[in-house]
């Protein structure tokens, strides 16, 4: 974690996380991902490279993807924040999560929650997109385990998955 703190004092700070109201009280520079994971305990988004080039730990804040290690939790005041925790509908993962956990796309871990939003941001764009656009999609999360061809995979089998209930059952989306 990196020490964010200045002389300045704690600021109230209220968001939206997962659909939830949330007023805390943190240092106005303070990462979001640290608020996430110390103060609301959201551990999903994980701290990998901290300069904002991994994508671990990525969030959707307002629908756009962002790096939480770049972002001062100031700057989130008043917005809405999705984390990977606030995917899955009480039991039932998300379309996304099941496809990685059935494609193999999710390995060690660190580096699925941002990919697994990252995919969420991009099939909220492109609902049907082809490899080479799941391939920029995901361009700014890295992964040291899979080769990401299990992540493609993972992301077009939700894509079609969501199609194909979309068809069936108009009106709901994953």
């Amino acid at each position: 974690m990196t020490d964010s703190r200045s002389s300045h004092a704690q600021s109230e700070i209220s968001l939206t996380v997962n659909g939830e109201a949330r007023t805390l009280h943190a240092y106005p520079m303070e990462r979001l991902l640290d608020v996430l994971r110390l103060k609301l305990e959201l551990t999903g988004a994980k701290e990998g490279c901290g300069e904002g080039e991994c994508g671990s730990c990525s969030v959707l804040m307002d629908g756009a993807l962002v790096n939480s290690c770049l972002v001062p939790v100031l700057q989130a005041a008043g917005t809405s924040i999705v984390t990977i925790e606030g995917l899955a509908s009480g039991d039932s993962l998300h379309l996304l999560q099941e496809a990685f956990l059935e494609c193999g796309g999710a390995q060690c871990g660190i580096c699925t929650p941002g990919m697994i939003l990252a995919a969420t941001h991009l099939l909220s764009k492109k609902p049907a997109p082809t490899v080479d656009e799941i391939r920029e999609g995901l361009s700014g999360n890295l992964c040291r385990c899979t080769g990401y061809s299990q992540i493609i995979e993972s992301v077009a089998n939700a894509a079609r998955r969501r199609s194909a209930q979309e068809i069936e059952h108009p009106g709901t989306t994953a």
